[in-house]
């Protein structure tokens, strides 16, 4: 397969970050339009089409909160140039309509925009959040099937630098991120392997990563957090870039 390659980043990669490393992020700039949408939104399709069981997960009781993830999205497309919402239906950037099933819509998402979803919920009883949804076509290292239902502690259980301090302050951000507010940060890694849905099963021993600055493939990450309003979970959206390094 043709690898799904990104120009450039819109960001500076080698600034170092002390983690959790989140900054403000204008609402209108939450979604991304790049220029291998259409290749990316062909991978998603065949990814939804052919390993729907990995790639999107969700629980019952966040059916809410997905409804109103789909309602937010469709709502930010509307006012857009690029994206044309016609009642049920949505014409993309790359001419191709998508019907609005509003009885799946994580699987109508991952339709529709290049971010992976993932919706963060803290349920009575529970000192984190957990995973109780996602659209995610694109992983880096990791299974939907084995973080699905998990806190955040047990979803980063296998990253050195994810201790419980940082799991601490990562929880206080969670807790603190406001509707309209929303923050974004950004990772690099470096991989062998461009393809873009990488899901590798605990333990992570992953032979297509390695160094970043010695890798010919350079992954980054734009994530995002955004608070849903009236259900309260958080969105944390994760936008992929693959470039080649320049020798």
């Amino acid at each position: 397969m043709t690898p799904i390659l990104q120009h450039d980043l819109p960001y500076d990669p080698t600034i170092r970050q002390s983690l959790p490393g989140v900054q403000p992020l204008d609402p209108a700039d939450w979604l991304l339009v790049d220029e291998v949408y259409a290749e990316q939104m062909a991978e998603r399709a065949r990814l939804l089409e052919h390993r729907a069981g990995g790639v999107v997960a969700l629980d019952a009781g966040a059916a809410p909160a997905a409804a109103e993830l789909l309602e937010m999205v469709l709502d930010q497309l509307a006012a857009r140039d690029d994206f044309a919402v016609a009642g049920e239906r949505v014409q993309r950037p790359d001419g191709a309509w998508v019907e609005v099933d509003r009885d799946a819509p994580l699987r109508t998402l991952g339709h529709l925009v290049q971010e992976d979803l993932c919706l963060m919920e803290r349920r009575p009883g529970s000192d984190e959040h957990l995973l109780t949804g996602a659209v995610l076509c694109f992983p880096a290292s990791w299974r939907l099937s084995e973080k699905f239902m998990r806190p955040m502690l047990a979803i980063h259980a296998p990253v050195d630098v994810y201790d419980a301090d940082l799991a601490r302050r990562v929880q206080r951000l969670l807790d603190g991120v406001r509707p309209g507010r929303p923050l974004w940060r950004f990772n690099a890694l470096g991989y062998d392997d461009p393809a873009l849905h990488q899901p590798r099963g605990e333990p992570v021993a992953d032979p297509a990563r390695r160094a970043r600055d010695a890798a010919p493939y350079l992954r980054s990450e734009r994530q995002c957090l955004v608070r849903l309003p009236q259900s309260g979970a958080v969105v944390f959206s994760i936008h992929t870039f693959v470039v080649a390094r320049r020798g």
